[in-house]
């Protein structure tokens, strides 16, 4: 490669895209997932509100700056079968609200202007950081490390990494819940479960949209229908 070349940002970009700095930017985000709940949530005790704005910033600040240090064409990604996308969301989104329906008790909730800000900002915006950090990025990620490998030419290959990205996910979800001191229970085994339908829009277009938007159905449906759940909408007091 000529010193051009080295000079070039797109070029430069392009020599970080390695699959050990892939692999270091997926720990770091499994760091950084453990660390802020129990930091911020556990021990420091942020009003819930204010919590998931430190949250949301740094999730979308970690992700951005994987995407922008590693080339990733991010506004490539959101296009990519966005119209599958969108179907696998909505069905995995319907199974995800069914799930709070069935498993949750309907309880106390605001009303008027004070439940539309709460759908807005525990229900669509937590919800959608929560499926960027926990199944979007890992997912990406995991598929960015095999990028170049002659895996990706191959159906064995390709089923091969969906099962590791998957397991990253489930690894992701597992972690980040661990932050919250009442997770570190049997209650584990619900987000877990949930990861599985959750992180599916994803996994199978590549298109980082999708599992926030599943995800994000699930927590409004928790908001409207179980305001106080202890499950859906952590920290819990």
């Amino acid at each position: 490669m000529s010193a051009h070349a080295l000079g070039h940002p797109r070029a430069a970009r392009r020599t970080l895209s390695l699959p050990w700095q892939h692999v270091l930017w997926l720990s770091g985000g499994m760091v950084l997932g453990f660390a802020v709940p129990f930091l911020f949530a556990d021990t420091l005790e942020l009003n819930r509100d204010l919590y998931y704005g430190v949250y949301g910033l740094a999730v979308t600040g970690h992700v951005l700056a994987w995407a922008r240090f590693t080339g990733q064409p991010l506004g490539v990604m959101v296009r990519r079968r966005w119209r599958l996308m969108l179907a696998l969301s909505v069905l995995a989104g319907s199974v995800l609200v069914g799930m709070v329906l069935r498993t949750e008790a309907a309880t106390a909730r605001p009303e008027g202007l004070e439940l539309v800000a709460a759908l807005g900002w525990r229900g669509l915006f937590y919800g959608l950081v929560d499926g960027l950090l926990l199944s979007a990025f890992p997912i990406l990620a995991v598929f960015a490390a095999f990028a170049g490998t002659r895996l990706r030419g191959r159906r064995g290959g390709t089923l091969a990494m969906g099962a590791v990205a998957l397991a990253a996910s489930l690894v992701m979800t597992t972690v980040y819940h661990a932050g919250y001191s009442d997770f570190r229970s049997e209650k584990l085994r619900k987000p877990v479960v949930g990861d599985l339908v959750w992180s599916a829009p994803t996994l199978l277009t590549l298109n980082p949209v999708g599992a926030p938007l599943a995800h994000a159905a699930m927590h409004m449906a928790a908001v409207g229908h179980s305001y106080e759940t202890d499950t859906f909408l952590p920290p819990h007091r």
